[in-house]
């Protein structure tokens, strides 16, 4: 493996609405030395984080269900997806990020996390590194109903479900979403539940 060395020519900003889509034009470096120029578009929504609940005894886990129109424009007939807790950090370190969105979209109020690790979800449109957590929950952690924030146009149902039940729905399609998988096999390669 050889060291790429990027060059930045030019970056255009194409879209700065909810989100900033960039045109970036580079330099490469190949592998026999010599340099290519490229063009692409990246999409900087920021970094995020992404929460498990699970608890051991009733071995249980908390999903949230809420519309994603992306998903809706691709298919998804209801649009709506059953995904772990997550939000995105704006000034917050991780920690502090997905403890607030753990109170506000489940209405479970967690003291301790667990890191354990960061992943690129989408490396080749998207720049956001996601922070992957776990934590233990318990019914006297519960502070009110969740569903996130009126404010932030948020409706989201809080799913308490059977870890087996969980584990089940992505072999059956019910639950495709990708951060969502990766918390639930980490907790049946672990096994934590």
């Amino acid at each position: 493996m050889h060291d790429t060395k990027v060059t930045i020519e030019k970056t255009e900003i194409l879209s700065d609405n909810w989100y900033t889509l960039k045109k970036v034009t580079f330099s490469i470096q190949k592998k026999d030395g010599t340099s290519e120029q490229q063009s692409r578009e990246a999409y900087d929504r920021g970094n995020g984080a992404v929460i498990l609940l699970y608890n051991k005894n009733s071995e249980t886990v908390i999903l949230t269900r809420q519309f994603r129109l992306p998903t809706f424009i691709n298919g998804n007939a209801s649009g709506m997806m059953i995904e772990a807790c997550a939000g995105l950090l704006d000034d917050d370190n991780p920690e502090e990020c997905i403890k607030r969105e753990s109170e506000e979209e489940t209405g479970y109020k967690i003291s301790h996390v667990e890191k354990i690790f960061e992943a690129y979800m989408s490396p080749g449109s998207v720049t956001e590194i996601l922070h992957f957590f776990i934590a233990e929950y318990s019914p006297e952690m519960k502070m009110n109903d969740g569903g996130g924030l009126a404010d932030e146009g948020e409706n989201i149902e809080v799913l308490e479900l059977p870890f087996g039940q969980a584990l089940a729905m992505i072999d059956s399609g019910e639950i495709k979403d990708a951060k969502t998988i990766m918390l639930l096999q980490h907790l049946r390669i672990k096994n934590i539940l």
